[in-house]
């Protein structure tokens, strides 16, 4: 049977699924890129860097309401975090975000969190659950440190495979500049390194709100695309435009 992107084309960080990536790889892609455009929307007005950025308090009542006080907690940490950073290095940036999300959020599969095989949780919903997989890490540590005020094209979400156990893994990558050796952010080592000290890591590609990237062993790899080309998942576009969680 052909695998599809949807069964176990992108195994993601869980123990004993294979890592498959062919032409499916593009249409996982999609879901996250979607989000990327959208997550915008998912906060009240619009997502202003620095100072300016706020959640909506209408989605801290909804997430009170079905998460509990200390979701709210949570919500309003991230928010004072990305508020109040007065980190003078690209390098401060990574690290205390980095550590914000490893240190507070535990990682679990899809199947415990949410009862399916896959879901792509927006880090509003991540933050709210205080538990996701790779993958939403990822991508809650991209937009933050977007809010942060780093420039889109020094961050990339990218799929590799960890050699060691034959999965499929995501992390988020730093690129000082576009040739640059990449620095890897990871929820499962806290430590950020370069990608020539990940050797247990093997990129297959990368991507971001813009583009997307086939694999290159340690750089961003050959252009493969915009995110132009995206199809609306309307009921993740639903819930997200209407600032529910």
């Amino acid at each position: 049977m052909e695998k599809t992107l949807g069964d176990d084309v992108v195994g993601k960080c869980q123990g004993g699924r294979a890592l498959i990536c062919e032409g499916g790889c593009f249409r996982k892609t999609v879901i996250v890129l979607l989000i990327l455009v959208l997550f915008a929307a998912a906060i009240a007005g619009a997502v202003i860097t620095g100072e300016s950025f706020r959640i909506d308090r209408e989605l801290l009542r909804q997430a009170e309401a079905k998460y509990g006080k200390e979701a709210v907690t949570r919500l309003l940490e991230w928010e004072e975090m990305i508020r109040r950073d007065k980190s003078r290095t690209d390098q401060e940036k990574l690290e205390k975000v980095n550590r914000f999300f490893n240190s507070r959020i535990r990682f679990a599969d899809d199947m415990e969190i949410w009862g399916v095989r896959d879901y792509w949780a927006s880090p509003l919903e991540f933050l709210c659950k205080k538990a996701g997989d790779c993958e939403d890490f990822a991508i809650a540590k991209y937009f933050t440190l977007k809010a942060m005020g780093m420039e889109e094209e020094k961050l990339n979400i990218s799929y590799v495979k960890a050699i060691q156990y034959r999965i499929a893994h995501m992390v988020l990558t730093y690129y000082s500049e576009p040739d640059a050796e990449p620095l890897v952010l990871d929820n499962l080592i806290d430590a950020i390194s370069p990608a020539s000290r990940r050797t247990d890591l093997m990129p297959v590609f990368s991507f971001n709100g813009s583009g997307l990237w086939t694999a290159k062993q340690r750089g961003k790899g050959i252009f493969a695309g915009g995110s132009d080309r995206l199809k609306a998942w309307k009921d993740l576009q639903q819930k997200m435009t209407e600032n529910k969680l």
